[in-house]
């Protein structure tokens, strides 16, 4: 009696399905650092530092975020009655 082997390779719709979960689950982590990256920005000289440049790289940021999420988001949605190949 052979026992049926899964086969070494995965498909290219399964593989693709994984690496869009797992950009994903990396998209809030790489949001933080670039959220965290004006922090690090240090004012030349001593004078005053001006948020406003600040201000328009978190705004382009949320934005930037959004879409990306958007992009992602239908790549996820597993079809009715399509079974999940990476479930063990």
């Amino acid at each position: 009696m052979k026992i049926p082997r899964r086969p070494m390779f995965l498909g290219r719709i399964p593989y693709r399905r994984r690496r869009l979960r797992d950009a994903a689950r990396l998209l809030p982590l790489f949001g933080l650092f670039f959220l965290l990256l004006p922090l690090l920005w240090s004012p030349p000289g001593n004078e005053g530092r001006r948020f406003s440049g600040d201000l328009v790289y978190l705004f382009g940021l949320w934005v930037g975020m959004i879409v990306l999420a958007a992009a992602i988001a239908p790549g996820l949605s597993r079809r009715d009655g399509e079974p999940d190949e990476d479930e063990d």
